[in-house]
């Protein structure tokens, strides 16, 4: 029986869990998407009960909710320490590692994220769904930031628009750059 791994699964599942929820919500407040959504909904009463009190030690600044990225840096560093207890049954603390990797954890999170956000987008316009459909109009609330621009470099030819491919190339170039 390898009890060991069955709880690093859950620990890693419980903890990438929410954090994909809070960075949802920093995504979905960073685009200004629907917040009258069903989606935007269930998002902000899952992540409201840590970020409430959080919120009123660290205001935001600048339309940059700054709570939710110190609340993800958090979550991501108890991440660490969890697994690293689980694994090696004692933890060993180092400040700056643990804020470096949970950076470098962060920024590989953003950029999956956004990749599989616009590869979402590209399989839904191929079904051609309702544009009022609520997970159809949070993808392409959070999608078009990164595509508009890519976009302008390659406008859409002959009724095919090849700006997702830019996009994904460009995510995948820095995540080979970076290591991520």
């Amino acid at each position: 029986m390898n009890t060991q791994g069955a709880l690093l699964f859950l620990t890693y599942y419980a903890f990438d869990a929410y954090i994909f929820l809070v960075l949802t919500r920093f995504l979905l407040q960073l685009v200004r998407a629907d917040f009258y959504n069903p989606i935007s909904q269930f998002v902000v009463k899952a992540t409201n009960p840590p970020l409430k009190p959080l919120r009123k030690i660290i205001p935001g600044y600048g339309g940059v909710d700054v709570a939710a990225l110190v609340l993800v840096i958090a979550l991501v560093i108890t991440k660490i320490l969890a697994v690293q207890f689980i694994s090696a049954g004692a933890i060993s603390v180092a400040p700056l590692y643990f804020l470096l990797f949970a950076v470098k954890e962060i920024a590989r999170l953003m950029l999956g994220y956004i990749f599989w956000s616009i590869l979402a987008r590209v399989i839904l316009s191929w079904v051609a769904p309702d544009p009022y459909n609520p997970i159809v109009r949070i993808v392409t609330q959070i999608t078009e930031p990164v595509m508009a621009p890519a976009r302008k470099l390659l406008p859409p030819m002959g009724g095919f628009d090849l700006s997702p491919i830019i996009v994904l190339l460009l995510i995948q170039f820095l995540q080979v750059l970076f290591g991520l």
